[in-house]
C-alpha cells in the first residue's frame, strides 16, 4: 500500500512507499543488514512497481536506503545460505524480474545512493534511469570474489552504460567505484557532499539510527521537480525509444523512434504543449 508522507512513521516493513507530490519514494528499510535484498523486500519492490506503473500522479520514482552505511548490500547471504539449488534459481528469477520491473517503469527512476552499493545493490542502481550518489559512498560488483557472477543484470546493463572494456574491468577485478570515478565514467550523474558536521547533528544521528539522508533526498527533489515539468507520456516514450533502440542498428532504431513519436501525436499533452508555447506560458501536462 502506498502511503502519503504524513502517514509514514518508523515501521518494521522492509519497504516504505511514500508519495510526496509528483515523487514516489521507495525506501529500503533493512538498515541493520545494510538493506540487503531478501525475498520479502524483492516481492515488496515488485508490488510497488505494479502499483506505481499506472499512477498518473507520480512522475518520478526515487529509491533510497535506510541508514548512513548502505544503499543496498546486495543479496541477503544469510537467507541464501539455507537455500537449496532450486531455491537459489527461484531467487535469481525473482531478483531479475524485480530489476526489470524497476527498469521498465513508465516514470523516470532515480537511485539515491546514500552509502555502499555492493553486488545486487549496484545492479539495483543500474536498473534506474539516473543515479545521484553521496560523495563518500562506494559501488562494487563483488560477485567474482564469491564464486559467482553478477546475476541481476550487471553483466548486461553495465557495459551498455559505460562500455564493454570499462565494465570488464569493474566486474572482473571487483574494483570499487567512488562517486568521483562514477562521474568520470558517466555512471553517476550528480554527487552530494555533506556538511562536515552533518552526521554529528540531530538529523545525522537520526540517519545513523535508520533514518534517511535528507540532503541527498533534497537533491533528488530538485531534479525530480525539473523532470516533472515535462509531459509524462513523452518521458515514457523517450525511455522506450532509448532503451529498446540502443542495441539495434540505426535504421531499426530510427523506425522505433518514429513509432514512439507517433504515439504522442494525438495526445492532449501534445496539444497543450503547442498551445502553451504559442501563449508564452508554462504547460500543464496531465499525462493524457
Amino acid at each position: 500500500m502506498i502511503k502519503t508522507k504524513e502517514s509514514v512513521a518508523m515501521t518494521d516493513e522492509v519497504l516504505t512507499i511514500e508519495k510526496e507530490g509528483s515523487i514516489a519514494w521507495l525506501k529500503l528499510n533493512r538498515p541493520k543488514v545494510m538493506n540487503c535484498l531478501n525475498r520479502p523486500l524483492l516481492n515488496a519492490l515488485l508490488q510497488a512497481c505494479e502499483e506505481l506503473a499506472n499512477d498518473r500522479q507520480v512522475r518520478v520514482v526515487a529509491i533510497i536506503g535506510a541508514g548512513g552505511k548502505a544503499f543496498c548490500a546486495g543479496a541477503d547471504l544469510a537467507e541464501r545460505k539455507g537455500m537449496t539449488q532450486g531455491d537459489t534459481l527461484d531467487y535469481l528469477a525473482l531478483i531479475q524480474r524485480t530489476m526489470r520491473a524497476i527498469e521498465t517503469l513508465p516514470q523516470v527512476v532515480i537511485a539515491a545512493i546514500n552509502g555502499s552499493a555492493w553486488g545486487g545493490g549496484f545492479e539495483l542502481a543500474l536498473a534506474c534511469d539516473l543515479r545521484v550518489m553521496l560523495d563518500t559512498a562506494q559501488m562494487r560488483l563483488t560477485e567474482v570474489k564469491l564464486g559467482i557472477i553478477p546475476g541481476a543484470g550487471g553483466t548486461q546493463r553495465l557495459p551498455r552504460l559505460i562500455g564493454k572494456s570499462r565494465a570488464k574491468e569493474l566486474i572482473l577485478t571487483a574494483a570499487p567505484v567512488t562517486a568521483e570515478n562514477g562521474m568520470a565514467i558517466g555512471l553517476i550523474h550528480r554527487v552530494v557532499k555533506l556538511e562536515a558536521d552533518y552526521m554529528s547533528s540531530p538529523a545525522g544521528r537520526a540517519v545513523s539510527e535508520g533514518g534517511y539522508l535528507e540532503p541527498l533526498m533534497a537533491q533528488v527533489r530538485i531534479w525530480a521537480a525539473e523532470i516533472a515539468t515535462a509531459a509524462p507520456l513523452s518521458l515514457r516514450q523517450a525511455k522506450i525509444a532509448i532503451d529498446q533502440g540502443y542495441d539495434r542498428d540505426l535504421e531499426a532504431g530510427l523506425a522505433l523512434e518514429t513509432r514512439a513519436y507517433l504515439e504522442l501525436v494525438n495526445t492532449k499533452d501534445r496539444l497543450e504543449g503547442l498551445s502553451a508555447f504559442a501563449e508564452k506560458r508554462s504547460p500543464v501536462f496531465l499525462g493524457e
